[in-house]
C-alpha cells in the first residue's frame, strides 16, 4: 500500500515515527489508515524533500502538525489556530482535525525530543 520495504516501515517504527497497533495473540503490526498516512508523509519528508531522520525528528518538536503532515483543511483547526501549542494539548481542550489518535502521532511521539536552536547568532571572540 505504501510501496516500502518491511525494513523501512520497521525502521521508521524504530526510529519513533510511527506506532502501529499490535494483535493481541501474534502480535503483528496492525496498520490503520492513519498509519498508512503518517508512513507516507514520513517518506515523502525524507526520500522527496531531502530530511534526515535527525532532521524530521527535530521537525516533529518545532514545527506546527498541520505544516507537517500538509492538512488542506487546517484554517478550520483546532490546531491551526494555536500554532504555538502542539496539537495533542490543543485537542485535551478543544477538537481538532486529525482523525487519529495521539498516542500513535509521530508529533506525539518525539514530544519528549528536546527542542534545539536550529539558527545562532555566530559567537564574538
Amino acid at each position: 500500500m505504501v510501496n516500502l520495504s518491511q525494513k523501512r516501515i520497521r525502521e521508521y517504527e524504530k526510529e519513533g515515527f510511527i506506532k502501529p497497533l499490535r494483535e493481541k495473540n501474534t502480535n503483528n503490526r496492525l496498520y490503520s489508515p492513519f498509519d498508512i498516512l503518517q508512513i507516507q508523509q514520513i517518506n515523502n519528508l525524507i526520500h522527496e524533500r531531502g530530511f534526515t531522520l535527525a532532521c524530521l525528528r527535530n521537525l516533529m518538536v518545532l514545527a506546527p502538525c498541520w505544516n507537517i503532515f500538509d492538512c488542506q483543511h487546517k484554517e478550520k483547526c483546532a490546531a491551526y489556530k494555536s500554532p504555538w501549542q502542539p496539537c495533542y494539548e490543543v485537542r485535551l481542550r478543544q477538537e481538532t482535525l486529525c482523525n487519529g489518535p495521539c498516542d500513535r502521532c509521530a508529533i506525539y511521539l518525539n514530544r519528549y525530543i528536546q527542542k534545539q536552536k536550529i539558527l545562532e547568532k555566530p559567537r564574538k571572540e
